[in-house]
């Protein structure tokens, strides 16, 4: 839950982004390579601020790192973290075995503590969310073929999950890769991503287009209304993927959601109707809406990355369209380290447990992009991309350039 490039053999989520990438890459920078002297600059900066003799620390990241690298030497990014890549089958299991048994154990808790307090089961709901959140972001690794080394122990691994997530496995992993392939490329939006205009395409909008656009970009719409009708609702039916993938979409969707309906059936026999929506409902949407924050604030900030395909580059896509996104250790635990989010799109076949060892073997990554958790709130303002400022504005912003 980008840009709307095919998945033509629907092959493994590096082959398709590689492929896309390569085509835009430019004339003076091979592929794979991205020029590490701003990466290097931005770490020795970093460690001055910490002295307090640099800048202030929370306009660091946006003073010092541009939205293109700088002149200098030139390092093989994909090529370094690519060595991270081999899972570790013993923690992936223990990893999937902890999740899984943590979300059953407190969704079993807030059934029994239904009879006693519904509102000791709402609190209870708020942990259990968080694990489905880790359920879902394993099934996300699932879908990269980072978790095992079988391609077919991924895709049943994350095809199960997809029934709790209540997301069609095959349909998600394929829009998804779409969005690694293409994020950040303004020619190649819509499949995958938050949908984001340019300052001068809302200007061309007709008025009524206007308020449909200000309402999809309400926070109560974008992260209230919207999760709810994503997970719930359209993940039920594979409205417009037919055409694109054949018959996989329809075939992936009525199966997870027959595996659902059947899921749902058991528990209703077992608990009740009543007892089972109010207990299963606010877990979901809950998640759903975590989920979609998370996904917001990795792309949707002030000083992102989104160019025109002949100038648009993978290595620069995912190391200066995506965040790094610092939250306290419960929560980068709980959201598997999605975080690490600008080295996850670098290279997506890293298991989520090996993000953090990237950042620690390779400090300067760390300066990149980087987003405290109570700061990424700020950028919820922020609609439009301003190609000539190459940031992304708020509605009285974008007023303000308009009116020169």
């Amino acid at each position: 839950m980008a840009g709307g490039a095919g998945c033509p053999t629907c092959g493994t989520l590096d082959d398709l982004q590689l492929s896309i990438a390569a085509s835009g890459k430019r004339a003076n920078q091979g592929p794979g390579q991205l020029r590490s002297g701003q990466l290097h600059a931005v770490g020795q900066r970093a460690k001055i601020a910490k002295r307090g003799i640099g800048l202030m620390a929370g306009t660091m990241e946006q003073a010092l790192v541009p939205a293109k690298p700088v002149s200098g030497p030139q390092r093989d990014w994909q090529k370094i973290v690519a060595a991270y890549r081999e899972p570790s089958i013993s923690r992936s299991i223990v990893e999937l075995v902890v999740t899984a048994a943590g979300f059953i154990v407190l969704w079993a808790a807030a059934w029994a503590a239904y009879s006693v307090s519904y509102v000791l089961t709402l609190l209870i709901a708020i942990p259990a969310s968080l694990f489905l959140l880790r359920l879902f972001l394993i099934q996300h690794d699932c879908g990269h073929q980072s978790l095992f080394i079988n391609r077919a122990t991924n895709d049943w691994i994350g095809r199960v999950i997809g029934v709790f997530t209540m997301t069609p496995y095959d349909v998600w992993r394929r829009s998804h890769a779409i969005h690694h392939a293409s994020s950040g490329n303004l020619d190649r939006r819509g499949i995958g991503d938050i949908h984001t205009l340019t300052v001068q395409e809302y200007r061309q909008l007709s008025p009524l287009r206007k308020i449909g656009y200000h309402l999809y970009r309400h926070p109560a719409v974008m992260f209230g209304i919207g999760p709810a009708y994503v997970f719930l609702l359209v993940h039920r039916i594979p409205v417009g993927q037919m055409s694109r993938a054949g018959w996989m979409p329809w075939i992936s969707t009525m199966g997870t959601n027959a595996a659902i309906a059947l899921a749902c059936g058991v528990m209703i026999w077992l608990i009740g109707l009543v007892p089972f929506l109010l207990i299963h409902i606010p877990i979901v949407v809950l998640a759903a809406t975590i989920g979609v924050w998370l996904f917001y604030v990795q792309h949707q900030f002030e000083e992102t990355f989104w160019e025109e395909a002949k100038n648009w580059t993978h290595e620069e896509a995912a190391l200066y369209g995506s965040s790094y996104y610092v939250m306290p250790p419960i929560l980068s635990w709980f959201t598997a380290n999605i975080g690490v989010h600008h080295v996850h799109h670098l290279y997506s076949r890293i298991p989520f447990y090996r993000l953090p060892q990237v950042l620690r073997d390779y400090p300067e990554l760390a300066h990149v992009r980087r987003i405290t958790t109570l700061e990424g709130f700020r950028y919820v303002k922020l609609k439009l991309w301003d190609p000539e400022n190459k940031r992304l504005v708020s509605f009285k912003e974008a007023r303000q350039i308009a009116a020169g």
